[in-house]
């Protein structure tokens, strides 16, 4: 990256509203998310997010497409990856007997097991979405992995419409329960493989870094505990809902963890989910 262009990059990072704009689009990458989302993620006003976003564009960090009738605003993966090539390298090189304690050795990364990953699925509400991917991993991995679901704000109950879906298809509920991440945050928690968010709240909201840098994926779903109609017409936005996240979970099993290297295994866990988001959505 060039220095002029890593000027304006730091520039418009310093200020605290369009770095808070950046990280949240950063936890949604490699897909956009509408200004309506983070606005309403931020608590900011139209007219300052709209201003934090121009900048951000124009620095380079941020494009922003047009699907339909919706803008998409989403990170420029490249652009941020010179950045921080562009402070570690470029920067660097004139005091390299600065970096080593932020550039520790790098150690050769031990290759994935085949069995026993630990998987988190979060949402906000830890009743539909999230509870069907818990039982769905569990059944479809067949013992390869340990699946586990929470959520940001919980409920005390599952919604009955998510336990008709499931009972119907065949899975044990008699262990599922509505949990607060926090349940997964303390001391003696097993560590997490990979964490999945599957609601656009969830994926969102502030969250601690996770122990051992899991795998991380943001598969999010539309709601269908907001479904309105008559019964039918919910229970049938709940089976789309748990379709669109059986698909999801049959090409996850289905990856070839133990031969990826990390770069690869992410690069794969978020092709899952740009490959049937229109699907879903349509």
């Amino acid at each position: 990256m060039e220095s002029n262009r890593a000027t304006l990059a730091f520039s418009t990072l310093g200020h605290p509203g369009r770095l808070a704009v950046f990280r949240l689009l950063m936890r949604f990458a490699p897909r956009g998310v509408r200004p309506t989302e983070i606005a309403q993620a931020l608590k900011l006003k139209p007219n300052t997010l709209s201003h934090h976003l121009s900048d951000l564009v124009a620095s380079g960090l941020v494009q922003v497409e047009r699907q339909g009738r919706s803008l998409f605003y989403y990170v420029d993966l490249d652009a941020t990856e010179g950045l921080i090539g562009y402070l570690a390298l470029h920067v660097g090189r004139a005091r390299p007997d600065l970096m080593p304690p932020l550039l520790p050795a790098r150690k050769e990364t031990p290759p994935m097991r085949d069995t026993g990953y630990n998987v988190l699925f979060i949402c906000s509400g830890n009743s539909a979405r999230s509870i069907f991917a818990e039982a769905l991993l569990r059944d479809l991995g067949k013992s390869r992995f340990n699946a586990c679901s929470a959520g940001t704000r919980p409920g005390s109950q599952l919604n009955p419409f998510a336990l008709e879906v499931l009972t119907r298809n065949g899975h044990d509920i008699s262990r599922l329960r509505s949990k607060h991440i926090s349940e997964f945050q303390e001391p003696g928690a097993p560590v997490m493989d990979f964490v999945f968010t599957v609601c656009d709240t969830a994926a969102a909201e502030e969250c601690p870094p996770w122990p051992g840098q899991p795998i991380t994926g943001h598969w999010g779903l539309p709601d269908p505990v907001k479904a309105t109609g008559t019964n039918a017409e919910k229970a049938l936005a709940f089976s789309r809902t748990y379709g669109a996240l059986c698909r999801r979970i049959e090409a996850f099993v289905e990856l070839p963890i133990a031969s990826l290297d990390r770069l690869a295994l992410q690069t794969r866990v978020d092709q899952i989910g740009s490959d049937t988001l229109n699907h879903v959505e349509g």
